[in-house]
């Protein structure tokens, strides 16, 4: 009896929801991804960035996630937005405040924020100084916030239990209130060191139940960073020689062994220490230049780095 009555109540479960079910054709989910602008952005972030396979992955799963959730809430489907809180963790350089900033575009396109405007912050510009001072700052970030995303890097630092006069608990619960009740309306991303964000997270449950998606940024390649260079140097109608290029990926492999590594952050304040003697050996020169030498490095731009220095010195 008890299984026949369940049988029942299947059936009209199923009868119900296929009636619900619209029979006319809908948008194809890409043709809703070219038209909505989102393949475009995707596809800058892709030219943006060398490497990062798995990133890029993540982004294209999310985006697609997003874009099946428009398509049901387009048929009247119950659809309730997801939780978007994300954790972007790896070392310098890597390239989280740039996806950072296509996620928010990503986000506009697809109705799911108002502006799509990334507000970038760090610990300093949440916490304050004295009693009162942190819920109007870590307010006023928020407010600025609104409507697009905000991206806290080093956020471990906004938790600092061996000073219990530290205010950074405060900006917390004020983000936790905020991440929770606001989260159709503010995007937040938590950004830093892998293992420093895993402490903080232990330490801050809460924060931890709010952060639906981990996406971890690896290191550059040595060719990925040789790539990055060369790329850079493009943007600024510079480009290497044979021997500087090769004399770069030296340098690159060097530079990468020293401390305060900090991939394409560091390649870029390579690049900028080389223009600088380029800069210095055409202006020494007494004779006429050729519009070729002003857009080309040579190797000794730079193998005068202090990081063959060192090398010798070993």
């Amino acid at each position: 009896m008890q299984a026949d009555v369940l049988d029942a109540s299947q059936a009209v479960a199923a009868s119900s929801a296929a009636a619900a079910v619209p029979t006319a054709p809908i948008e194809s989910p890409r043709q809703l991804f070219e038209s909505s602008g989102v393949k475009a952005v995707l596809a800058q972030l892709d030219a943006e960035l060398v490497g990062l396979a798995p990133v890029k992955g993540r982004i294209h799963d999310i985006a697609a996630l997003l874009l099946v959730d428009k398509l049901r809430a387009q048929q009247g489907f119950n659809s309730q937005p997801p939780s978007l809180h994300m954790c972007f963790t790896g070392n310098p350089g890597t390239g989280k405040t740039t996806v950072a900033l296509r996620m928010a575009e990503v986000l506009k396109q697809l109705g799911y924020v108002r502006k799509g405007h990334l507000v970038a912050v760090t610990r300093d510009d949440l916490v304050g100084q004295f009693i009162g001072h942190t819920a109007p700052k870590t307010r006023e970030v928020l407010k600025k916030a609104m409507g697009g995303v905000l991206f806290i890097d080093e956020a471990y630092y906004l938790y600092r239990p061996e000073n219990e006069r530290d205010y950074g608990q405060e900006a917390i619960e004020i983000l936790l209130q905020v991440m929770e009740n606001q989260r159709e309306d503010i995007v937040v991303i938590l950004a830093g060191y892998k293992d420093r964000m895993q402490t903080f997270f232990g330490s801050n449950p809460g924060m931890a139940s709010r952060i639906a998606h981990h996406i971890d940024f690896p290191d550059y390649t040595e060719p990925e960073l040789l790539r990055i260079a060369q790329l850079m140097l493009e943007k600024l109608h510079y480009r290497f020689d044979d021997g500087a290029l090769q004399a770069f990926a030296r340098y690159i492999a060097l530079r990468r062994a020293q401390p305060h590594f900090a991939n394409a952050r560091s390649v870029r304040n390579a690049l900028d220490r080389m223009r600088l003697r380029h800069a210095t050996r055409l202006f020494d020169s007494d004779v006429p230049l050729q519009p070729e030498q002003l857009v080309t490095l040579q190797a000794a731009d730079v193998t005068a780095s202090r990081v063959f220095a060192a090398r010798h010195a070993a």
